[in-house]
């Protein structure tokens, strides 16, 4: 049996990332703080013939995902490929944002990559194989006005990615992150897109399925045409 998680799996490029895996020969966990939308995803990818759970998740919350990654292993096995691609935004001035908006972001867009990474590895490290893909962003390379929360938690997803993968050496397994600048999601604010979902997806597959084991710890950007 072939498996993947998602989070933020019930739009935008958790979606489609989970669509893209389904039609490469998927089945997959889905997670995301909407049971309504992954419920959606969930039929969708039931569509292109594969199996899907959607588990209603908030993955800044440690039991939360303890739980979702463990029911997503019993219904489908050990995960082959973890995607973590749920994400939030807020906009505002450093002088002005709130200690619970800074944690908010920072909580979803890291510590959660962190959470969701740490209960999936102990079964994929013993069974010797698979992939961990995190969605950073072009944020986690340069500064934003407005956006301090944000691209401090896309620099932060960076780092821990490349230290993950200095980890996993030696094990089969891989961390790598994938780097898109503007794409066309409902959190897109000010910014013309550039790229759809879809386009990121197809990216996240090949680092999930095709890239060579040597591209462990790489962070590949993408621009757009």
């Amino acid at each position: 049996m072939t498996s993947a998680i998602v989070t933020g799996a019930g739009r935008g490029i958790g979606r489609a990332v989970s669509l893209e895996l389904a039609d490469r020969g998927f089945d997959v966990g889905l997670l995301a703080r909407s049971q309504a939308e992954i419920d959606e995803t969930a039929s969708l990818v039931s569509a292109r013939g594969r199996k899907a759970i959607a588990l209603k998740c908030d993955v800044s919350k440690s039991f939360e995902v303890d739980a979702a990654i463990a029911r997503a292993n019993e219904a489908l096995g050990t995960s082959d490929v973890v995607v973590c691609s749920a994400g939030i935004i807020v906009r505002e001035l450093v002088h002005e944002m709130r200690e619970d908006e800074w944690d908010a972001v920072l909580d979803v867009n890291l510590k959660g990559t962190f959470l969701v990474c740490r209960a999936a590895l102990p079964s994929m490290i013993a069974r010797k194989q698979g992939r961990l893909v995190a969605i950073s962003s072009i944020s986690g390379t340069l500064g934003t006005p407005r956006q301090s929360a944000y691209c401090a938690s896309k620099w932060g997803v960076i780092g821990f990615v490349k230290s993950l993968a200095e980890e996993l050496r030696g094990t089969g397994l891989a961390a790598l992150c994938v780097l898109p600048g503007s794409v066309d999601t409902p959190m897109l604010h000010g910014f013309a897109p550039r790229m759809r979902p879809e386009d990121v997806a197809k990216l996240v597959a090949y680092a999930a399925i095709d890239a060579p084991a040597a591209m462990n710890g790489s962070a590949i950007e993408m621009f757009g045409p």
